[in-house]
Formats: structure tokens, sequence, C-alpha cells
């Protein structure tokens, strides 16, 4: 029973991790700038 607990703890750890990189990886990859649009009510600017 202990061995399946220490399995459990290190597998959710794991999982944790896994989770918590995934995250970091898609805030970097939001872009930064400035974003233009135009439309039919003109043109608005936008920093990202």
């Amino acid at each position: 029973m202990n061995r399946n607990v220490l399995y459990l703890i290190i597998g959710a750890l794991a999982v944790t991790t896994g989770v918590l990189s995934y995250q970091l990886y898609q805030e970097r990859q939001k872009t930064t700038g400035i974003e233009i649009n135009l439309d039919k009510s003109g043109i608005s600017i936008e920093k990202k």
C-alpha cells in the first residue's frame, strides 16, 4: 500500500509539471507588438 501511494504522488507531480510547462509554453507563444485593423468604422491601432 505504501509503495502505491508513493507512485500516485510521483505521477501527480509529473502531470502537474507537464500542465504548468504547457501553460508557460502557450504564454510565451503569444505575439506582442501592434495590431492595426482597418474596417468600415476606420482604423484602430491596438498594442498587444
